[in-house]
């Protein structure tokens, strides 16, 4: 189970392990601090300057591992502890034990404590300054790090969210899909059925068509990824199939540009509107008629579908065609978004043109 966002970002709050402790961001913002200290009281300043040097290092240093110690230990605090108050407090307590290490240490050999002398003074200018800039200093630290970490949380879920509504949208195509295919079998199916059931005499080769369809079509059962050349395969077999159903009813022609053959293509788009040309179109007409299917290349990176009948048209069928556009037009939006459109129009003097438009990569 994933965990709330709130956990995620008290568990990312502290870097784990001593590398990070002495990560370089945190090493030159501490240099950059004792810098400063450095010539803020390099004025007026008599003594060695090694010594004031290594006083503010040392003391700048110690600090640092004082606030990285207690951003991993203890592992677990008492819930009404904060780990970044218990940060900022131990730096401020290291302030002034830090400085009185690293006077004695200055300190030269044989002379009288620094406490026992005018040097008194400096360290409690040195303690004060320190204990003020201090703890200041990594409450602002802190707060950049819960920002950086707050950003990455952000870019994570977002990544997470798009992965999400990606895996959405192919389970729903599939679902799409899946829907559309018993009606594209079931069809064929019965049609191969009433022929055999007449005693046709071209029953081998309705089989064999048959076949070629079903061998173009269950690869694609799963709605994984198609190109239009497979949906052409498709389409093809498709036809062949119900040509041989109606031999004299039924002509077809596919006018394909080279071009758009490894175009990507949601599985059943174009043989659904094929499909519906032969029931809605050349099924109900006494004449029968003729399907061409076009597939071109537009400009400016367009590309165009079409399935053009001249069955009993639109007004004869009721203005639509069937239960399967409306499955594919969803299809379609989800594949494409607003950049698809798909338009009916009629045919003089009498069928149906079916026009998809859409963007894609070849």
């Amino acid at each position: 189970m994933n965990a709330s966002p709130h956990a995620q970002l008290n568990a990312t709050a502290a870097p784990a392990g001593w590398r990070a402790l002495l990560g370089w961001p945190r090493v030159r913002t501490v240099a950059i601090v004792c810098a400063l200290f450095v010539l803020l009281f390099s004025f007026g300043w008599d003594a060695a300057m090694w010594r004031l040097v290594a006083r503010v290092y040392g003391v700048g240093f110690a600090l640092l591992l004082a606030f990285g110690l207690f951003e991993q230990w203890p592992r677990r605090l008492p819930p009404w502890m904060a780990r970044w108050a218990l940060q900022v407090a131990a730096v401020g307590v290291t302030v002034p034990l830090a400085f009185f290490v690293a006077f004695v240490l200055t300190t030269a050999a044989g002379a009288p404590p620094f406490w026992k002398t005018p040097r008194l003074e400096s360290y409690m200018t040195f303690t004060f300054l320190g204990m003020l800039v201090a703890p200041w200093t990594a409450l602002a630290a802190l707060l950049r790090h819960r920002e950086a970490k707050v950003e990455k949380l952000a870019i994570d879920f977002e990544l997470e969210r798009s992965e999400l509504a990606r895996q959405a949208l192919d389970a729903r195509m599939r679902l799409l899909t899946a829907q559309v295919q018993p009606h594209f079998l079931f069809n064929t199916l019965a049609n191969v059925q009433a022929l055999v059931e007449a005693g046709s005499p071209r029953a081998p080769e309705l089989l064999q068509s048959l076949t070629a369809y079903l061998r173009a079509a269950v690869p694609r059962l799963d709605g994984a990824a198609n190109t239009l050349g497979q949906e052409l395969e498709l389409v093809r077999a498709y036809l062949e199939l119900m040509q041989m159903r109606m031999p004299d009813r039924l002509a077809f022609a596919l006018h394909v540009d080279p071009a758009v053959h490894l175009l990507d293509c949601p599985p059943m788009t174009l043989l659904t509107l094929v499909e519906n040309a032969v029931q809605h179109g050349i099924d109900p007409s006494e004449e029968g008629g003729r399907i061409d299917v076009h597939a071109e290349r537009l400009a400016a990176g367009r590309y165009r579908l079409r399935v053009v009948d001249t069955g009993v048209g639109l007004q004869a069928t009721g203005g639509g065609l069937g239960t399967g556009l409306a499955a594919l037009r969803e299809r379609l939006l989800w594949a494409y978004g607003g950049s698809a459109t798909l338009a009916l129009s009629e045919v003089t003097p009498h069928g149906v043109e079916a026009r998809i438009e859409f963007s894609g990569k070849p």
